[in-house]
């Protein structure tokens, strides 16, 4: 490959990110501006930002590596991904819009979930930011691993050089722009990923793969089966609905819910949901096709995988002009970025929101909050850059525990908190630190009822613990109450 072509594609991409984050930080200037760019995006902004910004990485690399592997099997993972992506949107967005405003403006998720259940001791807000940093960190290094493979990948670089490469790419706007700049840059990052994903299966199909349903026919059957694995082995029960839960954890990633909350408005929903959905219908399917026609590309032309993650970029090598191929790999690189780039925000916003100013400094102005948040992206970004370092850790090994414990730690605690008036604080308090550690714990067991993915039992004990403390402790305060009746007559209103 020509590395010329490729890297001169890299920095004008990189440049036009800078453009845009220096465009972003003109126009912030308090820590609403910072943390939900003023609640001002429109439906298409909002839509294609919280889809970027949902699938990083894995949706070019761990789909298709997936894909590669199981065959069709992974069609289960990809609809269980798109029905919670469409409910997410039709049950949670609008609602949690307008209860973040009726709850004082609430800017992070830990802010919100402390002023709808009235609590003064702060105790919610700080374990809440607590498990906000914890599986971000993962999340984060997760997308610097992805990040880390595409450069060695691309220009042969030592795989630690690579990740720190990666990691001053994600950081290099998002310290300076703030929310805004992260969703503007997430629309082009999210039409890159769609248009690579698309372009790049269709290339390798006319372009020596032939009948590739017949070719994965001809290699192994069961590749092309919903209810077997590549041996030839029935799925078990277990393992589909493992694929499925992945739905499940839609209910509980701050870096999306903000996307509902930094919509200009309640009218502008239902289309960002059907472009949202839309989005993920196209990309997702492009993605499982990319691992389809992988295989059978790289057997015709006797290409090594070593590692299946890989998959989209050597496809991409093989196929596509150097100069293409630089515009199609920077969809990697923009899949990584918008993810990344998000999960830091949320994480800074944690810390500064959530732990300095509630412990340390409760009058601090917007400027400084905003000053701590940008200091705080830079350093957790440190963080998860030394996570990152192992060069055998698996990009959607990272995602799917990271995405567990948020949807068991905040899932069922964000829907009981829009749609029952009788959740308390001791509740939500119970049901996050429930969720969140039976994920930890079902991570560590092995065999048996132990190979259900985590974020299954961590969503049912979180519910479970979260209503069942709320009945044992009393009713909440009367001002809570009142508040969640003026949440649901706004609600009616629209």
């Amino acid at each position: 490959m020509n590395h010329f072509a490729v890297t001169g594609t890299f920095i004008l991409y990189l440049i036009i990110t800078l453009a845009v984050g220096y465009i972003a930080y003109k126009r912030t200037s308090s820590s609403s501006d910072y943390f939900l760019g003023g609640r001002s995006l429109g439906p298409f902004t909002a839509a294609i930002s919280a889809d970027a910004s949902d699938m990083s990485g894995w949706l070019l690399m761990g789909l298709p590596g997936y894909a590669y592997v199981a065959g069709v099997q992974s069609l289960w993972l990809a609809g269980g991904l798109l029905i919670g992506k469409y409910l997410n949107w039709l049950i949670c967005a609008k609602r949690l819009r307008t209860y973040s405003i009726v709850a004082d403006d609430s800017l992070t998720l830990p802010e919100f979930l402390a002023r709808r259940f009235g609590d003064r001791s702060k105790l919610l807000q700080a374990v809440s930011a607590s498990f906000i940093l914890l599986f971000f960190l993962f999340y984060t290094s997760s997308g610097l691993v992805a990040g880390g493979k595409l450069f060695e990948s691309v220009f042969g670089f030592d795989y630690r050089i690579a990740v720190v490469v990666a990691t001053v790419c994600v950081i290099s706007y998002t310290l300076w722009g703030g929310f805004l700049a992260v969703a503007w840059t997430d629309v082009i990052q999210g039409l890159l990923m769609l248009a690579a994903l698309l372009i790049v299966p269709i290339a390798a199909m006319s372009g020596g793969v032939g009948d590739f349903t017949r070719a994965l026919e001809l290699k192994n059957p069961e590749l092309l089966t919903l209810f077997h694995d590549v041996k030839g082995q029935p799925l078990s029960a277990v393992a589909i609905v493992s694929l499925l839960a992945w739905g499940l954890g839609y209910f509980g990633q701050p870096h999306i819910l903000a996307r509902f909350k930094a919509t200009r408005s309640n009218a502008a929903i239902k289309t960002a949901r059907r472009i949202a959905v839309s989005w993920a219908a196209l990309s997702m399917a492009g993605a499982v096709l990319v691992g389809l026609v992988g295989i059978v590309y790289a057997d015709n032309h006797a290409i090594r995988v070593a590692d299946s993650e890989a998959i989209f970029m050597l496809l991409v090598n093989a196929i596509f002009h150097p100069v293409v191929a630089g515009v199609l790999l920077a969809a990697v690189l923009a899949a990584i970025m918008s993810t990344a780039d998000s999960q830091l925000l949320v994480s800074a916003a944690a810390l500064a929101e959530d732990f300095y100013r509630q412990a340390f400094r409760p009058k601090a102005s917007s400027r400084e909050i905003v000053m701590i948040s940008r200091i705080s992206v830079a350093v957790l970004a440190g963080v998860a850059l030394v996570l990152a370092m192992n060069p055998d850790r698996s990009v959607l090994g990272l995602v799917s525990y990271a995405w567990a414990g948020f949807g068991a730690a905040f899932g069922p605690v964000l829907l009981l908190s829009l749609y029952w008036k009788r959740m308390n604080r001791n509740g939500a308090l119970a049901g996050i630190a429930v969720g969140g550690l039976t994920v930890v714990v079902w991570k560590s067991m092995s065999g048996g009822l132990f190979e259900l993915y985590e974020i299954l039992p961590g969503f049912i004990s979180a519910t479970l613990a979260a209503i069942g403390v709320s009945r044992l402790s009393g009713q909440p305060p009367q001002a809570v109450q009142q508040q969640f009746d003026r949440f649901a007559e706004c609600c009616k209103t629209g």
